[in-house]
């Protein structure tokens, strides 16, 4: 595994089994392409495509249609999560089976949450384009990571 935490500044000179100690705070909140909703990425192995992120949504921040390719799982921290089939409320947890697709939004607090991903979700967009999280272009960065886990499955 070829995992990091992009933004921590300790990490360059860690051995590769050495323990990697985050210093949260001291991340900083990265824009994603939906408005209001910003992350921390916390660990991200692109070979994998293993994601952990704090997500921090304002009041009514709306994630649109997605798809979740494989199983992703979310901790609530704070504020409400919402989709079609519940609300998570602070100190609950949701996971969401490989193919499963809905739209989630947050409540009048808007949310904090600690999201883990084994590959990062599918944004399908009006003109036919399947974008990521931070508007990349999902094939292009997370296909092979989803090639090799089919591969590694038969």
């Amino acid at each position: 595994m070829a995992g990091m935490t992009p933004k921590a500044s300790n990490h360059a000179n860690l051995p590769p089994l050495a323990s990697r100690f985050v210093d949260v705070a001291a991340l900083p909140w990265e824009k994603t392409v939906f408005p209001g909703v910003e992350q921390k990425t916390l660990l991200v192995d692109r070979a994998s495509g293993l994601l952990t992120v704090l997500l921090k949504m304002a009041p009514g921040a709306k994630l649109p249609d997605h798809e979740h390719v494989l199983i992703e799982q979310t901790y609530l921290l704070a504020g409400t999560l919402v989709c079609g089939e519940g609300t998570v409320t602070p100190g609950n947890f949701v996971w969401r089976p490989a193919g499963s697709r809905h739209e989630a939004w947050a409540g009048p607090d808007g949310n904090l949450s600690i999201a883990m991903f084994q590959i990062p979700n599918r944004f399908f967009q009006a003109d036919g384009a399947v974008r990521d999280f931070v508007g990349g272009e999902w094939e292009k960065n997370w296909g092979d990571a989803l090639r090799r886990h089919e591969e590694a499955s038969v």
